[in-house]
């Protein structure tokens, strides 16, 4: 069961939202003379539909998940921070995500103003389940779990993410911005039977559109009305609408990409494990490797005065002396090694 009430804070629940006359409105009209546009150019004059119909039904139809169930935002950050900005009281109420994982979560807790927790992973960086519930209080109003988690690589368990959603008495944020490229699956066909969770995908990784700056949230359609109701009204631009349609259409050959990455991942994981200067390099799901050197930040200086930019990651909770390196090209990838092999020797 899921009580808004309890979840959303009051001053949200009793909102009254910026409405537009395209919000009550639907089809083609003859004349659009409600928003004040310039109707003497045509071209990029009239506002973009403030609901994004067209991308969702899309969308939806990938993933077999109905337009009422999905929030479009700008990028995947947008959609962190409206969760923030629904359910958490400034001062108050405090968040609980898993260490290490994605920054933007305790960025926008800071914005916010809102109390960040963090319960650290195994040392193998798998996850333990008590502990994080055990972190929750009665003020605890969000759970942050990317998965695959990013830096780690690993997705972690759908029963583990199944048991966590049912338990925590507030929101379950799943990111999976990673999930195409996991054998582990979504957690989307879950989303009926878990109503307090929230499931986040993004166009930015698999979908090879990270300049078009668009995120995704999965979830009850009574989540989404509120989502809409604090959303600014017009959101994504229809540039991006009309791009995200384009990429959608053929996303065929996203899927053959995709099976590419994983295959150059697998291939790059075994070549950066044979070299010397190399400790180990972890298991991943994702379309990164997080790489343990002998000595990260020396790795680090050096691929970059060679133009390599890669993340270092030494400092992060248990990271130590580990770069993040994203599957490149291939021609990328034999710069990488080429370069790793003449530093570490």
């Amino acid at each position: 069961m899921m009580n808004l009430q309890e979840l959303v804070r009051p001053n949200i629940l009793n909102l009254a939202p910026y409405t537009c006359a395209r919000n009550e409105y639907s089809g083609e009209a003859r004349a659009w003379l409600d928003a004040n546009e310039n109707s003497r150019i045509e071209g990029l004059n009239r506002y973009p539909d403030p609901l994004q119909l067209e991308v969702k039904r899309r969308i939806g139809t990938l993933r077999r998940v109905s337009p009422d169930n999905i929030f479009l935002g700008v990028g995947s950050d947008e959609c962190i921070d409206i969760c923030y900005r629904v359910f958490c009281r400034p001062g108050t109420d405090n968040v609980v995500a898993i260490d290490p994982t994605y920054g933007m979560y305790k960025v926008c807790a800071d914005i916010n103003d809102i109390e960040y927790r963090t319960v650290p992973l195994n040392t193998d960086y798998t996850l333990d389940v008590e502990r994080l519930l055990a972190a929750t209080d009665a003020k605890t109003k969000v759970l942050w779990i990317c998965s695959p988690n990013n830096p780690t690589g690993n997705a972690f368990p759908r029963a583990q993410l199944h048991d966590i959603a049912h338990r925590f008495h507030g929101i379950t944020v799943i990111d999976e911005a990673y999930v195409d490229f996991s054998p582990e699956g979504s957690m989307l066909p879950l989303l009926d039977e878990l109503p307090r969770m929230i499931v986040m995908q993004t166009f930015s990784k698999s979908w090879a559109s990270a300049a078009m700056r668009l995120g995704i949230a999965y979830a009850s359609p009574e989540i989404i009305n509120i989502f809409n109701k604090v959303k600014y009204p017009y959101n994504i631009n229809i540039l991006t609408q009309h791009e995200a349609l384009r990429v959608l259409a053929g996303i065929d050959r996203i899927k053959d990409v995709v099976n590419e990455l994983i295959a150059a991942r697998d291939m790059l994981a075994n070549r950066l494990a044979s070299l010397a200067c190399v400790v180990k390099v972890h298991r991943s799901d994702a379309n990164f490797l997080l790489v343990e050197f002998t000595d990260a930040d020396a790795m680090y200086r050096r691929l970059k005065d060679d133009g390599v930019i890669v993340r270092n990651r030494s400092r992060v909770n248990l990271c130590g002396n580990c770069l993040r390196i994203t599957i490149g090209s291939d021609d990328e990838n034999e710069l990488l090694i080429e370069k790793i092999s003449r530093h570490g020797a």
